[in-house]
């Protein structure tokens, strides 16, 4: 029992210094008469941007980027809106729609507030910032009045001096009758309301959407408009927030990186901070927690083989095949640049050496060189790089002087000759022609180079390899390409068959 009287005094400690912070980050400028204070405050709430801006400066610590700003209007300017952000972590999604329901609620647009996640407990955590900036923002106080009520201000439940109603109810909990005087529900929060456990279950998320539509939804008013806003990313295939997205009139995702490779909030998440923080999770859980793309290992690929190379002048020759990707850049969300160093033997096609990043043109001419260096004559290596019609002016204008350069500048004989052979679909090809080989063991991977950089890129893109390509595919493409290669070679160079093939003027 004394236990528990600590504990229960220590969360009043700190739930007094919590609200005592936001009291001291919310100072008011001295001298305002109540005049100003009202021709401030409308001036404010006709600029929602600014009015954010001044009642939570401890909050908005950087500017809104493009996406914030769609988004609040969307749901100030929609009395009647269903919404479903599926923001990256880091990117404030709890926090805007915060901003959003205060501002609705302290202008008398809303008037009843329910909040539901997965516990109990997880509701009360986030409805704990509506609460403590009711109780003490000097400014909110200020120019809207004391809101704490006596006798209705619990951590799950309290209603304003001005009449504004919050629930923090946890999913499977009863929330009907849930009303404030005569207003049904007009804001219906749900914030993370899956979890990894029960999105492996298919029935417990169907009795989770059960409990959302028959128990939290209907407690709304069918006359009066309503505000439907949900905050979760997406972590499973079939989970409540996907679900929710079928029926919204706003399905935002947005990434911490853009299609492009680029920080999608950089005033506050920067390419150092996200390639840092990415850097120390696995790839699977980077793109779940922070690309809405859960993907699971294994899916066609569904084991790697590592082996033990044997020496390269076992073979009769060697692949180094590349594909050069658009563009020169080296932010770690652009399409990646590859170059493979593969051979056959007996049945095994060995994947021997592995170039796979961003990176600039002369980085991908110097991975040819590089693994030129590394056979350093013990073999045979024919080099190739893709060159579709569209890639052709490319390769004629940007990549042949560039190995014309290379040779001249390092004294190196390299000739890259371009594969314009039609390619059919991505995915397809993959999966039909490296897929039977990986599975009987015979795609092996150089046990040498597994803690490789490079490798180690590769071997996480066939992993997570599906037929959707909601991941990179250039190292598997790039392989895909050289194998086929290969087994062309292979054939031409059978001593019973007589294939001349014509001299491609095109070679590097």
């Amino acid at each position: 029992m004394a236990e528990s009287k600590q504990t229960a005094k220590q969360a009043l400690q700190e739930w007094a210094s919590y609200v005592d912070n936001i009291r001291r980050e919310t100072p008011v400028e001295t001298g305002l008469s109540h005049s100003d204070i009202e021709k401030k405050k409308r001036y404010l709430e006709d600029h929602v941007f600014e009015w954010i801006s001044y009642f939570f400066p401890n909050y908005a610590k950087y500017p809104f980027a493009a996406f914030h700003r769609r988004a609040i209007t969307r749901l100030i300017s929609n009395p009647e809106w269903y919404e479903v952000l599926s923001w990256s972590r880091e990117l404030a999604k709890s926090t805007v729609v915060m901003f959003v329901v205060l501002y609705l609620v302290l202008t008398g647009k809303k008037k009843n507030v329910m909040l539901a996640s997965a516990t109990q407990d997880a509701a009360r955590r986030l409805l704990a910032p509506y609460k403590a900036n009711l109780e003490g923002n000097q400014r909110l106080i200020a120019f809207y009045g004391e809101q704490q009520s006596i006798g209705n201000w619990t951590d799950l439940e309290f209603i304003t001096k001005g009449g504004a109603a919050f629930r923090a109810i946890g999913a499977g909990n009863a929330p009907r009758g849930s009303r404030n005087e005569a207003v049904r529900p007009d804001v219906l929060l749900v914030d993370d309301f899956d979890t990894d456990e029960e999105c492996r279950n298919p029935d417990i998320i169907q009795k989770k959407w059960e409990w959302y539509e028959q128990a939290f939804y209907a407690t709304r008013s069918i006359s009066e408009p309503t505000l439907i806003v949900w905050c979760g990313n997406i972590i499973a295939k079939d989970c409540c927030v996907v679900r929710a997205a079928g029926y919204a009139d706003s399905h935002d995702i947005v990434n911490i990186r853009d299609k492009d490779g680029r920080s999608t909030w950089p005033e506050k998440n920067t390419e150092e901070h996200i390639n840092e923080t990415l850097s120390k999770i696995s790839t699977v859980s980077a793109q779940k927690e922070y690309f809405n793309n859960p993907i699971s290992e294994g899916e066609v690929f569904k084991e790697i083989n590592f082996g033990k190379v044997p020496a390269l002048s076992k073979f009769r020759f060697l692949i180094n095949y590349g594909d050069p990707a658009p563009g020169e850049n080296r932010s770690k969300g652009a399409s990646t640049k590859s170059c493979i160093l593969m051979g056959l033997l007996g049945d095994k096609l060995y994947i021997i050496k592995a170039k796979l990043d961003h990176g600039l043109n002369a980085d991908f001419i110097q991975w040819y060189i590089d693994h030129e260096l590394y056979v350093n004559g013990k073999t045979p290596v024919y080099h190739y790089m893709e060159n579709n019609k569209l890639q052709d002016p490319f390769f004629q204008q940007v990549f042949k002087p560039l190995v014309a350069k290379a040779r001249r500048k390092q004294g190196i004989s390299l000739t890259i000759s371009p594969d314009e052979q039609p390619k059919t679909d991505k995915a397809t090809r993959i999966e039909a022609n490296l897929e039977p080989l990986n599975r009987e063991g015979r795609l092996v991977f150089n046990e040498a180079e597994k803690d490789d950089p490079h490798m180690k890129r590769l071997v996480d893109q066939f992993s997570l390899f599906t037929m959707r390509l909601k991941f990179p595919a250039d190292g598997p493409d790039c392989v895909e390409g050289g194998y086929r290669i290969i087994k062309n070679k292979t054939v031409a160079l059978q001593p019973t068959i007589a294939l001349h093939g014509r001299r491609n003027k095109n070679k590097l």
